[in-house]
């Protein structure tokens, strides 16, 4: 994958439907080029889908932290699937290290989000907890609107 074809994925990344002939005229290349470079990718599996994104799922809450816990021995998949439930948790990662789970979590403000870590501390198999607010984004590949 060379610069072109990250230029191609970022406008895409921000608008999937954008037109073929927009990107081109955008990246100072033809048609042709964007289409095959595009069909390529497809191929090759780098591109492996497109979606719709709602825009309850693409504008963020106002307060937002990542919360670290760790999980009492093999109780993890029950923890996750606790979680699964709550709309304020945008995604649960597992890792490695002393944190067993990574939580992303949403609110619309900090008494809001001390009501969720709350109730989370309430799931069975869950020990211990640390979260922080996350301050500012000023990266994301995440869609705008």
């Amino acid at each position: 994958m060379d610069d072109l074809d990250r230029q191609l994925i970022t406008h895409l990344r921000h608008n999937g439907r954008r037109s073929v002939s927009d990107i081109a005229l955008e990246l100072g290349v033809s048609r042709a080029t964007v289409r095959a470079r595009i069909e390529r990718m497809e191929e090759r599996g780098d591109i492996v889908g497109y979606t719709v994104i709602l825009r309850a799922d693409a504008v963020s809450l106002p307060v937002r932290g990542l919360t670290l816990i760790e999980v009492e021995g093999r109780k993890a998949d029950r923890v996750v699937e606790a979680l699964a439930g709550f709309p304020e948790i945008g995604a649960v990662h597992t890792t490695n290290g002393r944190w067993d789970l990574v939580v992303e979590i949403s609110a619309q403000s900090l008494s809001d989000l001390d009501a969720v870590l709350r109730r989370m501390r309430l799931i069975d198999g869950i020990t211990t907890s640390e979260t922080n607010l996350l301050l500012a984004t000023p990266r994301s590949t995440r869609a705008r609107l």
